[in-house]
């Protein structure tokens, strides 16, 4: 007989997407004061704070929560240890404070390098985690992805801490921004791209009701992926890279294809033909991924940094606030929902996942983060300080948002006629 997978309790899951929310709210406000750091170099305080509350606070934060969520879903077991949760938020809210902090006033010393230290020990307890919960569990082309993808990100926030060392004593041969082109890479294409690819392979065709049988899809992106990433690194560290930029591109490139076609055969074959707001939000995510990456090749034969800046913030803004933003909905209702009111279900008048939040509420905030990403990059291409500070108050509304409806979904109390008119 089919016994369901044991759910994480709400408690290990919860703090991560409110304080990820709250991070989103004041990134946006960052941003809002700072719009004249997009028009920049991109190596700035007020930009590197901004960054590191976008990657740790917001990025991070939740998708550390959606793990743990999803973990027990993905291996069919429990959580290895689930202290581990909380220890691994207390440790990357306490990093992430103390690097956002450190790089706002640009102060380097004891205060970044300990941010680094705890983030480094967050994604380590993370990491046993995600290890200690596959164990000897049956493996898959989504497990693949998973713990490739949390390697990345330890080796990611490893080269983070020595870069905070070096900043305040010297020690390496290359320059440092090399490493920050490394360090940024690791994060982005192995940490962030590898999780969503490994996690929305499994996930939208569900939501869909839709199957591929096309696996070898997912093996090639895995490949290919990982070799481009691994191939940019070496080449990256040991010579620049120069021109050979484009050719690891493409390899990514060709990786997140087939993915994208991987999707496109299970969307094809969908029983639910209709598709709501939160998969529309994934949908519009993947193509700023691609417009990121068609970008690429103007980093490397436009001079400035307004390129650089256009291509990171399709990607912090575009793809991974995106996917977040969408996935929130399909994933936090059911876990609430499972949790408090499944056992409470009469007939027709039961509650639902949907009813948990607004969908109103969701349908205007994909709307607004439609127009506020085509502001911003807008604004970045035409160096505009007026549209971009334009796009940052739709920023903070999208932000407002969603912060509002998950409270919302957190703070829920059953009220029949809610029920009927969401």
């Amino acid at each position: 007989m089919y016994s369901p997978a044991p759910s994480t309790p709400l408690k290990y899951v919860l703090p991560f997407y409110v304080t990820g929310a709250l991070a989103f709210l004041i990134l946006t406000v960052m941003m809002y004061q700072s719009a004249d750091a997009f028009t920049g170099h991109f190596f700035n305080p007020h930009l590197l704070s901004m960054v590191h509350t976008a990657a740790l606070g917001w990025g991070t934060m939740v998708i550390f929560g959606a793990l743990y969520q999803l973990l027990p879903v993905l291996s069919e077991r429990k959580l290895y240890l689930y202290p581990l949760s909380t220890a691994s938020w207390y440790s990357l809210t306490t990093g992430t404070l103390l690097l956002v902090y450190a790089f706002r006033n640009f102060t380097t010393g004891w205060v970044m390098i300990a941010g680094g230290a705890f983030i480094v020990l967050a994604v380590i307890l993370c990491w046993i985690q995600v290890f200690g919960t596959y164990g000897t569990a049956k493996k898959s082309i989504h497990t693949l992805f998973i713990t490739s993808s949390i390697t990345w990100l330890l080796i990611t926030v490893i080269i983070g801490l020595l870069l905070t060392i070096h900043l305040y004593r010297p020690f390496f041969a290359v320059n440092h921004l090399e490493i920050l082109k490394l360090h940024a890479h690791a994060g982005l294409a192995g940490w962030f791209v590898q999780l969503i690819t490994g996690v929305s392979s499994k996930l939208v065709p569900m939501f869909l009701v839709g199957h591929s049988t096309k696996n070898h899809l997912l093996t090639y992106s895995f490949i290919l992926q990982n070799a481009a990433l691994t191939g940019f690194m070496v080449d990256g560290y040991l010579n620049e890279p120069g021109i050979r930029i484009l050719l690891y591109a493409g390899i990514m490139m060709m990786g997140i294809a087939c993915w994208l076609l991987y999707l496109y055969d299970a969307a094809s074959k969908r029983l639910r033909k209709k598709v709501d707001t939160p998969v529309m939000h994934t949908l519009i995510s993947v193509l700023c991924l691609l417009a990121a990456l068609i970008s690429i090749p103007f980093i490397y034969f436009i001079h400035g940094t307004a390129p650089a800046i256009f291509y990171g913030s399709l990607l912090f803004m575009g793809f991974i606030s995106g996917i977040i933003l969408g996935k929130t909905f399909k994933t936090l209702p059911f876990m609430i929902w499972n949790t408090n009111f499944k056992k409470q279900q009469h007939g027709n008048d039961g509650i639902l996942p949907k009813h948990l939040y607004k969908s109103s509420w969701v349908n205007i905030q994909f709307v607004l983060f439609i127009v506020s990403i085509v502001m911003l990059c807008s604004g970045i291409a035409l160096s505009n300080l007026t549209v971009i500070q334009t796009s940052m108050t739709l920023w903070i509304t999208v932000a407002l948002v969603y912060l509002l409806n998950v409270l919302g979904m957190i703070l829920y109390q059953p009220n029949k006629k809610s029920i009927h008119s969401n």
